[in-house]
């Protein structure tokens, strides 16, 4: 009798089931209203297409393809689109009225409490914003922290150049990454990882290499991630269980930071601010100064590397860019590299071509939808732009591809004369409430890192191993050169 219940109710299970799958597939093929939105056809019926693109570290191009297909909406999955255009990309990110982030942030980010990058909710994340945002302030940072990141920045290029002159050549990449990850250990902890010192990665930092390819594969298949933590193989837990070591480390850092006062750094300048109303624990503490850390590290090596790529590739603007760098005075500042047209245009030029962050941004329509370019989009489907695509759109930026500094020179006339439209959509460090806090730390840090490499290095070449292939932008969330190198000659 029990066997014959069984039977049934998993009969009775399986034809729900089936009913289920079928309805969807109705809904999906015939009924959705986004099957309005042009796409591949099999863009109604699974999310294939994108996950292998995701899970080969080549979505962004995946889109920009689709985009280049299809136009500014393009269906991506049963319940996602992608957006390029000013109108809604605006409606997106609006300030006023933003749309939650996407719950694929949590579910990436994978640590133990809510942090300030993946929060969804716009009110949450308001309130930690606003917690954070005088110790991330233009004119804090300058006060407090230009000394040690000119420091820290002039001697990695010196570390740099000291290989390259010993070796032949040197990865420009590697020494960038050492640069960031020790700035951002000091500022967010107040010790550094000591990386440009011994010139050597630790664990922890390869680590760090790797947080964001297990992140990004684990969200997309969960399953990998759930069998990779359980093998007991440290090349594969280091992918797919990355905080088991990070975490002990910043745990023991956090510690640290209440008993030594003397090593101020950002956290403990908040901590003393909130304290009182018991806001943080050293769990948030520890979870924010992580997520910071490696948003620190990678996007600003990378972006500072795809600088240097950039401007040696073209032989003329680096003997500008390199005068305009050696009329500086030895004492130099922030302040006086800000000045400078012509470095500031590169840095713009290549935060547009190359910005780090310049994959999906996933947003969550509101529940009761909305109305883009004559489409309705029905609440909770997500919404995705990409700077990569934005950037790239001929309509805004004339003959997108190529590194033209003149878009961003004060007084440029015609074609190339920035708009409001392309200013309304540059977008490198994200976009509306959700800007990326460490913005004014990263433009500090590429200004000192361009005016330290156009000084001490004059005439550097890029290596014959610095190919299109090598340095072509792979991307997991963030992007890196696919060779994950740039070797560069003195």
């Amino acid at each position: 009798m029990s066997s014959t219940i069984n039977i049934s109710d998993a009969i009775a299970l399986l034809g729900l089931s089936l009913i289920f799958l079928i309805c969807r597939f109705v809904y999906n093929g015939i009924v959705n209203p986004l099957n309005k939105v042009p796409g591949p056809w099999y863009a109604r019926w699974t999310t294939l297409g994108l996950k292998l693109s995701t899970l080969s570290g080549r979505r962004i191009h995946y889109v920009h393809a689709l985009h280049q297909q299809y136009g500014p909406y393009v269906r991506l999955s049963p319940t996602e689109i992608a957006v390029n255009d000013a109108e809604g990309f605006k409606q997106v990110h609006s300030c006023t009225k933003p749309w939650d982030k996407s719950r694929w942030y949590e579910v990436m980010v994978q640590q133990k409490k809510p942090v300030f990058f993946s929060m969804a909710e716009s009110g949450p994340h308001g309130i930690r914003r606003k917690m954070f945002a005088r110790s991330f302030g233009k004119s804090y940072i300058r006060n407090h922290w230009e000394a040690k990141v000119a420091h820290m920045v002039n001697f990695a290029i010196d570390r740099f150049h000291d290989e390259a002159e010993g070796e032949g050549v040197a990865d420009v990449l590697k020494w960038l990454t050492f640069m960031a990850s020790d700035i951002s250990a000091h500022l967010m902890f107040g010790e550094s990882f000591h990386t440009l010192e011994t010139g050597v990665k630790s664990h922890f930092i390869e680590v760090l290499e790797k947080v964001l390819m297990g992140n990004v594969i684990g969200s997309e298949l969960p399953i990998l991630r759930i069998i990779g933590k359980r093998l007991p193989i440290k090349a594969v837990q280091d992918v797919f269980n990355p905080y088991r070591l990070i975490w002990q480390y910043a745990q023991e850092a956090v510690k640290t930071m209440r008993v030594r006062v003397e090593k101020r750094n950002i956290f403990a300048e908040i901590m003393a601010r909130v304290e009182k109303s018991e806001q943080l624990d050293d769990d948030d503490v520890t979870c924010e100064a992580l997520g910071l850390i490696i948003a620190g590290t990678d996007t600003t090596a990378i972006t500072m590397t795809y600088f240097i790529y950039a401007v040696l590739s073209q032989p003329q603007i680096q003997k500008s860019l390199e005068a305009e760098a050696s009329n500086l005075p030895e004492d130099y500042s922030d302040a006086d590299i800000e000045k400078l047209p012509l470095i500031n245009a590169a840095i713009q030029e290549t935060l547009r071509l190359y910005g780090a962050t310049n994959g999906m941004l996933p947003r969550m329509v509101p529940a009761e939808g909305a109305y883009m370019s004559g489409y309705y989009i029905p609440g909770g489907t997500t919404a995705i732009t990409q700077s990569y695509s934005l950037h790239r759109d001929a309509n805004v930026f004339p003959d997108p591809e190529k590194f033209i500094l003149e878009r961003w020179l004060p007084g440029t006339t015609g074609r190339y004369r920035i708009t409001n439209t392309a200013r309304s959509v540059y977008s490198p460090f994200g976009a509306g409430s959700r800007t990326c806090l460490g913005i004014h730390m990263a433009y500090m840090a590429m200004r000192y890192g361009a005016a330290a490499f156009l000084r001490k290095c004059p005439g550097a070449t890029l290596a014959p191993s610095a190919t299109a292939e090598c340095m072509e932008q792979q991307n997991y969330f963030l992007t890196m050169p696919a060779g994950h190198k740039c070797e560069v000659v003195l």
